[in-house]
């Protein structure tokens, strides 16, 4: 029988024929795929013709079309609906796929030819876009050992190769943890949950078996436990199991494995000439440096404490008028938060959610995506990896521009958190192929027959991450390097984060955010109330995440820890955090950082990116508002369909005319009057 995985798709839009894939035909494509790679290599590497442009560049963007065909659909399932094969093969394709990786780059011949047209490279009648090909490839061979000789080469390859196995060993870690651990709710232990919570709640107890509710580590379903349970002991006993993830012990702890982690990367950094590992990763940024970083981040932190601590006195006093005594903890602050976001803006989140449906956050995504670049969406019928996926067309004038598929529930076989992903990438090398964009969310599915109701920030994930998804569709690259989103990753959230702002247009909400029961839109008091609390409990919001980037930039900057718990209460302890605020992400279960080398030395991104969106925002505003015309063909002409084609910040000063401060993030997050 035919291996799907190794043949042609006669699938409408060439989408991955799921129904025909099974986890037994993976490895043996993985192995065919890799090795037809590898001969396409050593043929560039060997070619007896001067080297061209075409015969190796443009070659080596093509060498591993099947293989990268074959990975897209393994991880897209590996993230989003694992299980024990796949789990499997994980560990077993990541230190292949590192050697193969290596094999590449250091492959002398190879670089020798890509060094030449780099010598060469003002006589060869490149274009801009072919240049900035050329560069980044080079660039990238240098960064991963090519020059590297002898002792130092070896290593290298050793030390990627354990990096790849320690990293999918820590994702998996963590999924282990996340799956394995609920908490069964009887009938006293239901007091104060709104009806959406404890539909969840009974749906995840389904999910795992149990006769009853119960509450999962999905974020979408333990954040409005905490907001909303009085029972004080539950609150501490799921927060604890929430924040212990990956630091339980046994098996699936990840704590000694992100001590290692840490070392590796030093190692790997002083091979190839660098300080730290943070200076290493942090060249190709548009920060530069880790002093960059760390001085946008302590701008940020202590306005951001100052507003933490002065509500930490507010929520403490109202947890003792309760009768509570002792001092506020982390599994208090959401509970008394809640409280006083009702008091101060009248503003209840088990009232405001049946106005938040996803099916109407998706439609409201898209009805701003073609006000603003005449995108037009149409459900299709197309093969699913997973009954709850979704699947639509994306065109623009009659002409087709992506598929994008949205998976948007928790379950236990999806990795925690947000993201997205191309299962096929823009490029026009070999035709003009159109992308394949998936947004995957855990959001909490309802009981059969419900709608699936959001939280305001769940609301603003999905926006984030269509952003993202717009970033792929709009591409428009000849090379496959440098479309989409593979940008500078302190400038890759700028789409995303940018779009969330259209969430907050009142004309958005106003049309699309109608009441699960009765349709009717949302009253305007309560969209009155939903923009003035747009910026409540930012402090504490703000500490979370800043603690967490200094955390992975000191991290990374100085010598590698010995034992990254201690060293991660070490530089808390520095910046004095709040006793009652934790780090959003604690080492353990850190999968930014720890699960691949993505974001490592690179969390700050999100708020580098900040300071862009909120500029850029502004520049609608200042322009004509929300749905200004002009503003979003520069933003579609220099960010969206723009890729990697330039240097980020060369990108963001052709659309704005200048870079931003910080001060457009400060008073986007309501700290300017706090710093």
């Amino acid at each position: 029988m035919t291996n799907p995985l190794l043949i042609d798709w006669d699938t409408p839009f060439e989408m991955p024929p799921f129904d025909k894939i099974s986890d037994g035909d993976f490895e043996e494509a993985f192995e065919k795929s890799m090795a037809e790679a590898k001969a396409e290599i050593a043929r560039i590497a060997d070619n007896p013709e001067p080297s061209t442009f075409a015969n190796t560049i443009e070659a080596l963007e093509r060498a591993d079309e099947r293989l990268g065909k074959v990975l897209s659909v393994f991880y897209s399932l590996a993230g989003a609906d694992s299980n024990e094969k796949r789990e499997e093969l994980q560990r077993a394709f990541s230190p292949k796929l590192a050697q193969y990786s290596s094999e590449i780059t250091m492959n002398a011949a190879l670089f020798a030819r890509i060094d030449t047209l780099w010598n060469e490279r003002d006589s060869l009648g490149l274009t801009d876009e072919q240049m900035r090909v050329l560069y980044l490839t080079r660039r990238g061979f240098v960064r991963s050992g090519a020059q590297l000789e002898g002792f130092a080469r070896d290593r290298l390859k050793q030390v990627k190769e354990r990096l790849a196995v320690l990293g999918t060993q820590f994702t998996q870690n963590l999924l282990a943890d996340e799956r394995g651990w609920f908490m069964e709710l009887d009938e006293a232990d239901l007091e104060g949950l709104p009806e959406f919570v404890l539909a969840s709640a009974r749906a995840a107890g389904e999910e795992k078996g149990v006769d009853g509710p119960a509450i999962t580590l999905s974020r979408s379903l333990i954040v409005p436990f905490l907001q909303f349970s009085p029972r004080r002991d539950l609150r501490e006993r799921a927060y604890r199991a929430w924040t212990s993830r990956g630091a339980n012990g046994g098996e699936t702890d990840n704590r000694d494995i992100a001590t290692e982690i840490l070392q590796l990367r030093e190692e790997r950094a002083n091979l190839l000439g660098y300080d730290s590992f943070a200076e290493y990763k942090l060249e190709t940024e548009m920060a530069k440096t880790p002093d960059a970083v760390r001085d946008l981040l302590m701008q940020v932190w202590e306005p951001a404490r100052t507003r933490a601590e002065e509500d930490a006195l507010r929520l403490a006093a109202m947890m003792h008028n309760d009768g509570v005594n002792g001092e506020l903890e982390p599994w208090d602050w959401r509970y008394y938060s809640e409280k006083r976001r009702k008091e101060e803006h009248d503003l209840d989140e088990a009232e405001l959610k049946p106005y938040l449906q996803l099916e109407r956050m998706t439609e409201a995504a898209f009805a701003c995506a073609n006000r603003l670049f005449g995108l037009e969406f149409r459900e299709v019928d197309l093969p699913k990896y997973h009954p709850d996926v979704r699947t639509w067309e994306v065109t623009r004038g009659g002409k087709h521009m992506a598929i994008f598929v949205g998976d948007y529930f928790a379950r236990g076989s999806k990795r925690s958190g947000a993201w997205c992903s191309a299962m096929r990438s823009q490029q026009k090398l070999a035709g003009d192929i159109r992308p394949i964009v998936i947004n995957v969310c855990n959001f909490a599915k309802p009981e059969k027959g419900k709608p699936a109701l959001l939280s305001y920030d769940d609301a603003r994930t999905l926006f984030h991450e269509f952003g993202h998804a717009l970033h792929q569709m709009l591409s428009d690259q000849t090379y496959e390097s440098i479309s989409g989103t593979s940008v500078a990753r302190d400038f890759v959230e700028l789409p995303s984060q940018l779009y969330e702002h259209w969430l907050e247009v009142p004309e958005v909400l106003s049309e699309f955010a109608t009441h699960a029961e009765t349709g009717e839109p949302m009253p305007k008091e309560m969209l009155d109330k939903v923009i003035a609390a747009a910026t409540y409990d930012m402090g504490q919001q703000t500490v979370e995440y800043v603690a967490s980037a200094l955390v992975d930039l000191e991290f990374h900057s100085g010598e590698a820890p010995d034992d990254a718990m201690a060293k991660q209460a070490e530089i808390l302890d520095s910046i004095g955090i709040p006793n009652a605020i934790r780090m959003r992400h604690a080492t353990p279960h850190f999968s930014h950082v720890f699960s691949g080398d993505g974001y490592s030395s690179g969390y700050y991104s999100y708020m580098w990116s900040e300071v862009m969106d909120a500029d850029a925002f502004e520049a609608f505003e200042e322009a004509g508002g929300a749905f200004d015309a002009e503003m979003a063909k520069k933003l579609e002409t220099y960010i969206l369909s723009a890729g990697g084609s330039e240097e980020a910040d060369v990108l963001y000063t052709k659309f704005r005319g200048k870079m931003p401060g910080v001060e457009a993030l400060l008073k986007g997050r309501g700290l300017l009057d706090a710093a």
